[in-house]
């Protein structure tokens, strides 16, 4: 087993063995436990009590963060000429169509989202088995194939996050970073939790929130206590 190194003992000692700690208060900790250099992102881990493999319960979500998630989200638009300039204006950092296909193609994605039209869709979908095992594929679900590219751009920047189930039925997302108050923290996490909640497929039985978690970069996860989760 790995040595824990000082900086990684002093962060456990802050936390107490198998105590559950309300949102709150796991939004001060987190920041408590922050030790890295740089400024660590916070992450969200939720178990949940559905079996993804089945379509009817699957949980795919928006939400966007009041305070936003503080990295710089590199967006390109993948849209007809008519709508390049409404991309621009709205701060996509790359625009065009068959030119950035043909770079993805030759495996080119320094993208953090890409965005499209339906009428191009024909000509995106081809990018799918590059795009896919990256998380990068416009979906009309998560509100990256719209005709409203302007719009889509916006929320991106402003915010706008899209997360899902993965195979093991836990959502991993990212919150904000360690930089940002402790309020700011909480009232990201609890936008994310709610709107988990109001996901819940009919089909699932049982506990929903099976757990929750909250960490930051290579910091120690604190476990929330879910009833003191406002609206879950």
């Amino acid at each position: 087993m790995a040595r824990l190194t000082k900086n990684q003992k002093a962060a456990l000692s802050k936390i107490e063995a198998n105590k559950s700690y309300t949102l709150q208060d796991a939004s001060s900790l987190v920041k408590e436990l922050t030790n890295t250099k740089f400024d660590s992102s916070v992450d969200i881990d939720v178990r949940l009590g559905v079996d993804p493999r089945k379509a009817n319960q699957m949980v795919r979500g928006i939400a966007t963060l009041p305070h936003g998630t503080g990295k710089t989200v590199r967006v390109l638009v993948l849209c007809t000429p008519d709508k390049e300039q409404e991309a621009k204006d709205a701060g996509a950092d790359f625009v065009g169509l068959d030119d950035y296909i043909a770079k993805i193609e030759g495996g080119w994605t320094d993208v953090d989202i890409i965005i499209t039209m339906p009428s191009v869709m024909a000509k995106v979908g081809r990018l799918g088995r590059i795009l896919g095992p990256r998380n990068l594929m416009p979906n009309p679900k998560s509100g990256t194939v719209t005709p409203e590219v302007g719009k889509a751009v916006t929320e991106v920047k402003g915010g706008k996050i899209d997360f899902k189930v993965d195979k093991t039925g836990i959502i991993h997302t990212s919150i904000g970073k360690a930089s940002f108050s402790a309020d700011k923290i909480y009232e990201n996490a609890l936008e994310v939790l709610q709107t988990i909640s109001k996901l819940k497929p009919s089909a699932a039985k049982g506990t929903y929130f099976k757990s929750i978690h909250i960490s930051s970069t290579m910091s120690p996860g604190i476990t929330i206590e879910t009833k003191s989760v406002a609206g879950i």
